[in-house]
């Protein structure tokens, strides 16, 4: 038998019946950080790690300067944050939802990609 929407939203408190433009805009926020090639490939790279931007853009495929970029955009929308290693930043994921928005979105592209079917 499938999942509801509700099953899968189960991982919440609060289930709203209708979503509020306040929380549509901050999904949309979200999401749109998650629509850009380098951010997706820096984001997978803070899956499972905190690492430096020197780390980050190697593992992205950038420079340290692009990376860096994008991780602020990343930061001031609250999908990643930061903190200080002596002279070097380290990022990490901001939570775990947003872990799982990530996870979730590259097991929806390998879906589509491989043809596989969905397992609901």
């Amino acid at each position: 038998m499938g999942h509801s929407a509700t099953d899968l939203y189960s991982g919440s408190t609060h289930h709203p019946e209708h979503l509020s433009d306040d929380q549509v805009g901050a999904a949309v926020s979200m999401l749109a950080m998650l629509a850009e090639p380098t951010r997706l490939r820096l984001l997978w790279a803070l899956r499972d790690d905190e690492l430096s931007v020197g780390a980050l853009a190697e593992k992205a495929g950038c420079t340290p300067t692009a990376a860096s970029q994008h991780l602020a955009k990343l930061r001031l929308a609250g999908v990643v944050v930061n903190r200080a290693d002596g002279t070097a930043r380290l990022y990490r994921l901001a939570g775990g939802h947003v872990l799982r928005l990530l996870l979730e979105s590259v097991a929806q592209a390998d879906h589509t990609v491989t043809g596989t079917p969905d397992h609901l």
